[in-house]
């Protein structure tokens, strides 16, 4: 790759694979892989990451798709494999800027990015240009690509699995996939036959299970468990689950209805979820089963289910408001029953576990995956891997999906089932796989893949710079100067006023205070000089250098210094 001044020339267009994840390959989340031959582009999702601790005020990152500027016109397709917000809740971004191109999809699918971009622009839904996966066997012709697909299990209705067949080498990627034993009410799914595509095949496989030797549970076992749960529960049963678990849902309510209980849905994204689900026809809501939260205390206790997002402690979700007492009709009680129908997702566990606690002090009865089984994964473990290996027998095996060390683990399994080393290719965000009729090799140059913040409307306009300001603020507070200085003399008047805001407490640091405007007093005397021109820019320089040193003296903390000086 030659980068130019008007950005990246292709290398060897002609008979040239290249994939490239823009995300999704150093995290988990903001998942987007570009696959490029010769002039046409195929994308796979466009995810979000949810921020870190370390990016205070940030509401998600989302991936940088500098590569494609310039490229917009050779975009043949954008593939959505599933609806979770890890896949596609960046697209309402990313789509606009890249002037909406076609996008594909399962109905349940597409209909949640419809919504999505309807919700961030009003009205830009109408512009999207979107083809239905209606039926499994489809084949779309995208350029040089032809886009197949293939049934996979996920915790999400009409999650699929995708093949791009090249003239060069051919893709499987299933996306997010798990493998269950004994599904209910359908077949355990085989892959062999995706063994029998056009070689030389590559393998792209979600590694976040790459570390999980557990045995999967199955959704038999799970449903047992959790009926029994509601069906002892002295009081009301509280079940947090996440708002794409629609068959979960649905499972939840056909109990309802078999013990004559009722059903209280609670989370906009929840109850959003379950009605593209009806409207599509994949559920049908028991007559009478659902009402609304404010009517639940009009049943007796033990006969009601609430079901709600936030079981990953999000602010806002309804289990964190519950738990803290903001919600308007429902509080916990000691007798309630509360049930985590869901896994941690990585990087949330310090919440989630603060969020156990307090619900521990007010409820007698809660439960969740570390004592009882009440959750499938929708990924897939150790075992699942190296039957996903061995059943696809893949040429070439590329891990995705996780943090680095994932990618390694699932590339180490791979090797253990005598994988060719030669033919494991573990990306970083950024790195350009090339496939030709001769090679395969990761390139040494990269594309840039740095995170693009977004901050309420804001997309990109908070860099590394803004966020290391945050992150001073958040550790060591701030600390405002305003020194009123006489024009004539160069002399500040009065005494200065001073702000602190998350570094010290000002009535109960006057002494502190008191010699920090002495210390400013003295800092301007010396750096104004008397009756000429003065360098108000040096002399705020000077406050801030010499305040933030005597500040630092005393308390050993560094807040962020701002001063201001008024000439009168």
């Amino acid at each position: 790759m030659i980068k130019t001044n008007s950005g990246y020339q292709k290398d060897n267009p002609k008979n040239n694979l290249r994939i490239i994840p823009l995300g999704g390959c150093e995290e988990v989340g903001r998942n987007m892989t570009v696959f490029e031959y010769g002039n046409d582009i195929v994308i796979l999702d466009m995810g979000l990451q949810f921020p870190e601790e370390d990016m205070p005020g940030i509401d998600y990152v989302i991936p940088n798709i500098a590569y494609l500027k310039g490229k917009e016109k050779n975009i043949r397709g954008v593939i959505f494999s599933h609806g979770h917000l890890d896949h596609i809740g960046a697209a309402p971004i990313l789509l606009q800027k890249l002037g909406n191109p076609q996008i594909i999809g399962r109905p349940l699918t597409l209909e949640m990015v419809k919504h999505r971009v309807e919700d961030t622009y009003r009205g830009s839904a109408k512009k999207l240009k979107t083809i239905y996966i209606k039926d499994i066997q489809q084949k779309i012709q995208l350029g040089a690509f032809t886009l197949k697909f293939f049934r996979i299990d996920h915790t999400i209705m009409d999650a699929v699995g995708i093949i791009l067949e090249t003239p060069v080498a051919t893709v499987i990627h299933p996306g997010d996939w798990t493998i269950e034993k004994n599904p209910i009410g359908r077949k355990t799914i085989d892959y062999t036959h995706l063994s029998r595509l056009p070689r030389p095949t590559i393998l792209m496989l979600e590694a976040l299970g790459s570390t999980n030797s557990k045995e999967p549970v199955t959704e038999e076992e799970m449903l047992k468990n959790l009926y029994s749960l509601m069906e002892k529960a002295p009081g009301r049963t509280i079940i947090a689950t996440f708002s794409s678990q629609i068959e979960r849902i649905k499972q939840i309510m056909e109990f309802a209805t078999r013990t004559n209980r009722k059903v209280a849905l609670d989370g906009f994204s929840m109850k959003l979820n379950i009605e593209l689900a009806t409207k599509l026809g994949y559920i049908k809501i028991p007559k009478g089963v659902i009402i609304t939260t404010d009517k639940a205390h009009n049943y007796p206790d033990n006969k009601m289910i609430i079901v709600c997002t936030g079981a990953q402690g999000e602010e806002m979700a309804a289990l964190p408001r519950i738990v803290a007492g903001n919600h308007k009709h429902i509080k916990i009680k000691k007798e309630d029953t509360v049930i985590f129908s869901s896994s941690v997702i990585p990087g949330n566990e310090r919440t989630v576990q603060r969020l156990k606690d307090n619900l521990y002090r007010q409820s007698d009865y809660v439960y969740h995956s570390d004592i009882i089984d009440v959750h499938m994964s929708g990924h897939g473990n150790i075992e699942g891997i190296k039957q996903m290996l061995r059943e696809i027998s893949p040429d070439y095996f590329t891990p995705v999906y996780g943090n680095h060390y994932m990618l390694k683990e699932a590339a180490k399994i791979a090797r253990e089932i005598n994988f060719r080393k030669d033919r494991i290719f573990v990306p970083d965000n950024g790195s350009i796989i090339r496939f030709t009729n001769q090679s395969a090799e990761i390139l040494k140059e990269k594309v840039p893949s740095n995170y693009i913040f977004v901050d309420g409307l804001g997309v990109g306009d908070v860099g590394e710079i803004v966020l290391r300001d945050r992150q001073m603020l958040s550790e060591d507070g701030m600390f405002v100067i305003v020194a009123v200085i006489d024009r004539k003399t160069g002399r500040v008047m009065g005494s200065p006023d001073i702000i602190s805001r998350g570094f010290v407490y000002l009535r109960e640091s006057k002494d502190l205070l008191s010699q920090t405007r002495k210390k400013v007093i003295e800092i301007v005397d010396k750096s104004a000089g008397h009756n000429g021109a003065v360098n108000w820019t040096y002399v705020k320089d000077e406050i801030r250098n010499k305040v933030g040193d005597f500040l630092h003296t005393k308390t050993s903390r560094r807040p962020m210094i701002l001063p201001v000086v008024i000439e009168v």
